[in-house]
């Protein structure tokens, strides 16, 4: 996965800026390929939006890698290092079309910043267990 190099980011965070192939039909676009995961089994993918104003996350994890990809409307990543504190943004969205790895132990939330719902595509490494779910809420 390539990093965007206009960053310097928490240890782990990649951000890859997308290709997007654009017609009259509309827009086409790779957002994570198996080659660009270390070790590729197939986790869990899910699609979420969040209305115009709302967050959605708010945790980390302790083992799961998740990748974020905003497809539609905009949004702003905040990324924590639990270790050191060290805070993170990232715009997503129609403006930036980007692809980011979240590493465990870094806490991750998402806010619709536009005037339309926010699209989000992402895959996790690992499915969710709600005996095991490896997902730590915390307010900051």
């Amino acid at each position: 996965m390539e990093k965007n190099s206009s960053t310097n980011h928490i240890k782990g965070v990649k951000v890859k800026d997308l290709d997007v192939k654009r017609d009259d039909r509309g827009w086409f676009a790779e957002i994570l390929r198996g080659d660009e995961i270390d070790d590729p089994k197939f986790g869990q993918m899910y699609v979420t939006t969040a209305t115009v104003g709302q967050t959605k996350g708010k945790h980390y994890h302790n083992r799961k890698l998740e990748w974020f990809c905003v497809i539609a409307g905009k949004g702003l990543l905040t990324l924590v290092e639990n270790e050191t504190g060290k805070r993170e943004e990232i715009e997503m969205g129609e403006n930036n079309m980007v692809t980011v790895e979240i590493p465990p132990g870094v806490w991750h939330a998402i806010a619709n910043t536009g005037d339309t719902d926010m699209f989000l595509i992402a895959h996790i490494s690992e499915p969710y267990n709600p005996e095991d779910p490896d997902t730590i809420a915390r307010e900051l």
